[in-house]
């Protein structure tokens, strides 16, 4: 399984940027894929996540109402709408991926495949 993000920059307050996270080599009908951000000298955390089979999705609470998860199945890939961003959404933001689902969705132990960071910087 490989996991690649994209979309990252530098916005300002208010703004709006669309992550994505393009997934290949995926064998399971059903598969949760999550974002999670870390911040410098902050510990890792979870954004957002979606269970694909169902298209049940959750949210963290300082994200609630200004982003939107949602697959995109013709590009097999995964995006994070960000909207009305604020100067504490500033980090790397990760996307994951996991077999099935599990009800810790917020924890990072739960997800076995990681891509690589994508920068998001919002300037106040």
């Amino acid at each position: 399984v490989q996991l690649q993000a994209s979309g990252g920059g530098l916005v300002q307050s208010g703004g709006s940027l669309r992550l994505s996270c393009e997934i290949s080599g995926l064998d399971h009908i059903d598969w949760t894929i999550a974002w999670f951000r870390q911040a410098p000298g902050k510990e890792r955390e979870a954004v957002s996540c979606i269970r694909v089979a169902e298209d049940t999705t959750f949210y963290a609470v300082s994200v609630k109402g200004r982003f939107t998860i949602f697959r995109d199945d013709t590009r097999r890939a995964v995006h994070l709408q960000m909207n009305s961003l604020k100067p504490e959404d500033t980090a790397l933001y990760f996307c994951a991926a996991r077999e099935l689902f599990g009800s810790a969705w917020w924890s990072a132990q739960e997800y076995g495949y990681w891509g690589r960071g994508t920068q998001v910087t919002v300037s106040s």
